[in-house]
């Protein structure tokens, strides 16, 4: 059983599609099911409706799950084994007040040292902890030996007691923080195998931690991807990386084939440029994923776009930009020489459908050619059409050219009209208005 984990505080960006991509390749690979856990646990930042929208975009990139869980509905099961904690003597009370623990951690700073929780609640007898009337936490303890796992990318790991420290594990209100509720409900689901980004690779120790200390010995393979930077500015992307929304860029008109292909060969060396992530289960190996951190280029993603846009068939391609005729489909394809994404096409169709109502300096001749347009009777080939437009109007060369290439296109430059005529002859009625 593999997860993927999002939590519904935002919008989901192309790191947490990248994860939920390799997550859907692998669970393929390994035939095992993929559930999505929706870490909803901060009800203080969830915004409604993200939940529905992370689903919406999982079944847009066709990423197959099994099951939806909330995480929220499992704070009682969190509680209970917190609870089995405290009786096993395994975890402990702690009534440190958030300013003492402050003041250690700057203490800690000014002498150049790692912070380490001083141990000071476990310690208490247990008379002072049922008469203790403060607020409290529950932490872990630290463990007593190393933390060892295996990476499928970094290798052998080890952490040592200092490195895990006797961490929260549920908070003042009683509910879990993340690395105690992640630990448990991958317990909980029978987890193999984790892929998430290597910026968790610290929780890890601490999640193997809580399970040990519960007894369960249930094996969990490791894959941390390394982060995804943004190339613009060379940092890990993030929410303030606005135009890296999955939506968005949706809604600017790039197809979720070329994201999910592009995404993917940013983290492989695969055997070709542009493939299919069906394509991507066959020959993807697991182990072999980059070990440096990639750069996401937006201008390689529109070059990208550009070409799945040429694979697309002529009927899907017309409907994509608001038809359903194999004609407009093939009037799109022209436009790929110069436009990178549906929403570009689109824009350059309804600019032809446009009413055009005058060319600056060349006033009159466009409406001699308008005028004559609109009168035209049906002419099948190109040539005989200019023809008859130039002996109606008595114009050539740019003076026809120039107005003509405008009243059919709402541009004066582009493709032949030679090449684009024959996909718009259908719609004269509508474009010359």
């Amino acid at each position: 059983m593999l997860r993927f984990a999002q939590s519904p505080i935002g919008d989901m960006h192309i790191d947490s599609l990248r994860v939920a991509l390799f997550n859907h390749i692998l669970s393929k690979q390994l035939k095992e099911d993929l559930i999505i856990r929706i870490e909803d646990t901060n009800k203080e930042q969830n915004i409604e409706g993200k939940d529905k929208e992370i689903l919406e975009i999982l079944g847009l990139f066709s990423i197959d799950f099994t099951q939806v869980l909330y995480q929220g509905e499992n704070l009682k099961h969190h509680s209970q084994i917190a609870m089995q904690l405290l009786i096993k003597g395994k975890a402990f009370n702690c009534f440190c007040t958030d300013e003492k623990l402050e003041l250690d951690r700057k203490k800690a700073k000014d002498e150049g040292k790692s912070y380490c929780y001083d141990s000071f609640c476990e310690k208490l007898l247990d008379s002072e902890v049922i008469d203790n009337e403060k607020p409290f936490t529950v932490r872990i303890k630290k463990p007593e030996k190393n933390i060892k796992f295996t990476d499928k990318l970094k290798g052998e790991l080890e952490y040592t007691p200092f490195d895990v420290d006797s961490f929260i594990i549920l908070k003042k209100d009683k509910t879990s923080t993340y690395n105690f509720a992640c630990a448990i409900d991958d317990m909980l689901c029978n987890i193999s195998t984790v892929v998430r980004e290597e910026n968790h690779l610290s929780d890890t120790p601490k999640q193997i931690h809580i399970r040990q200390s519960l007894g369960y010995d249930g094996e969990i393979n490791y894959v941390h991807l390394p982060v995804l930077l943004n190339m613009q500015t060379g940092k890990k992307i993030s929410e303030n990386d606005e135009d890296l929304g999955v939506k968005k860029l949706v809604n600017e008109g790039f197809l979720p084939s070329a994201i999910a292909n592009y995404l993917v060969l940013l983290a492989y060396d695969a055997p070709c440029e542009i493939f299919t992530i069906e394509e991507a289960i066959e020959w993807l190996d697991v182990n072999k994923i980059l070990k440096e951190s990639p750069e996401f280029d937006i201008k390689k993603l529109r070059y990208m776009n550009s070409e799945h846009l040429k694979l697309i068939d002529d009927m899907r391609l017309s409907k994509l930009v608001g038809f359903a005729d194999e004609d407009i489909g093939k009037l799109a394809k022209i436009y790929i020489e110069e436009c990178d994404t549906i929403k570009e096409i689109k824009e350059k169709i309804q600019t032809v459908f446009s009413k055009k109502e005058t060319l600056k300096g060349f006033e009159t001749e466009f409406k001699k050619v308008k005028e004559c347009l609109q009168k035209a009777p049906f002419i099948e080939d190109f040539n005989e059409f200019e023809k008859y437009i130039a002996s109606q109007t008595k114009l050539k060369d740019k003076q026809l050219s120039v107005p003509l290439r405008f009243a059919l296109t709402g541009s004066t430059s582009g493709a032949n009209l030679s090449d684009i005529y024959p996909l718009i002859k259908n719609y004269l009625g509508e474009i010359i208005k």
